[in-house]
């Protein structure tokens, strides 16, 4: 397990990965992506057990699905800085031919992505079968989600969250992450979401709030403490409250870095707020 410096160094690391690979095709969604760096941080050097060898299967292993998969500009930067596949190939992203499309395929085979997440509200139902799957092959190993909540403004979502308590489908872990923005601004002015904690209460979940979800140490306590809540018969539920744009001053906060790449100037202040702490690609 990493120290809560090497993870805040490795976070710092990923979120210049980040600012360079929207800013090097000028398209991409930094914004979220920035938001969720110390969450993805945590699950994959800190929480799951997983091999960056790679299978499909993933028999015996804790497995992620991403269903927001607009963020994945962190998700192919954990996922490298991982060793999943060379950090190098972070200077393809959303290049021609490039297995690091803007939202993650699986027909390019790049390691460590299981579904196609460009259509947002699907990952909670695959993730539900993936569970189910683990429990029939008595595979003890937990299923981790990250959706956001804008997402949530997605019917199936709700059919899905639904079936999960009803079916007791309790070694699933979905985490929200609750910054507020979406594309065309908060959630709460495109479609109030309401309380969504009493709303996963209702539909049979248990429920972690993490309220600093761009601090290290709280996120870490949260997903420990969604695990220990975890096979008693209920699917967990995790509230990460973030910041979009977290770590660049001028993104922080803010629907406009939803899917906007910075320019050459606005680069070099994101990376000067983030200093190269494990060697850029």
């Amino acid at each position: 397990m990493a120290d809560i410096q090497q993870l805040k160094d490795l976070t710092t690391q990923v979120r210049r990965d980040i600012v360079r690979q929207v800013h090097a095709v000028n398209s991409g969604h930094p914004g979220g992506s920035l938001g969720c760096a110390e969450f993805l941080v945590v699950l994959y050097n800190e929480i799951m057990q997983h091999d960056p060898s790679f299978d499909m299967d993933g028999k015996g292993e804790d497995l992620f699905f991403l269903s927001n998969g607009h963020i994945s500009p962190v998700f192919y930067s954990v996922l490298a800085r991982a060793g999943y596949f060379p950090v190098e190939e972070l200077n393809t992203f959303r290049k021609l031919d490039s297995r690091l499309q803007g939202h993650p395929t699986t027909h390019e085979g790049l390691p460590g992505v299981r579904i196609a997440s460009g259509s947002l509200g699907q990952g909670m139902s695959v993730a539900i079968g993936a569970a189910e799957a683990k429990k029939l092959n008595n595979d003890k190993r937990t299923i981790f989600t990250l959706h956001g909540d804008g997402e949530l403004q997605e019917g199936q979502n709700w059919e899905a969250i639904m079936y999960a308590s009803a079916n007791k489908v309790d070694n699933l872990i979905a985490t929200i992450d609750v910054n507020g923005q979406q594309i065309d601004g908060s959630t709460e002015s495109v479609l109030a979401l309401g309380d969504l904690e009493n709303k996963f209460v209702a539909f049979g979940w248990e429920v972690v709030i993490v309220a600093n979800g761009n601090d290290i140490a709280s996120v870490i306590s949260g997903i420990e403490e969604a695990i220990s809540l975890s096979r008693k018969q209920k699917p967990v539920c995790i509230l990460l409250h973030t910041s979009m744009g977290h770590g660049v001053d001028f993104m922080m906060g803010s629907h406009k870095w939803h899917g906007v790449a910075p320019n050459d100037e606005q680069l070099a202040e994101a990376l000067k707020q983030n200093p190269e702490t494990l060697g850029d690609y």
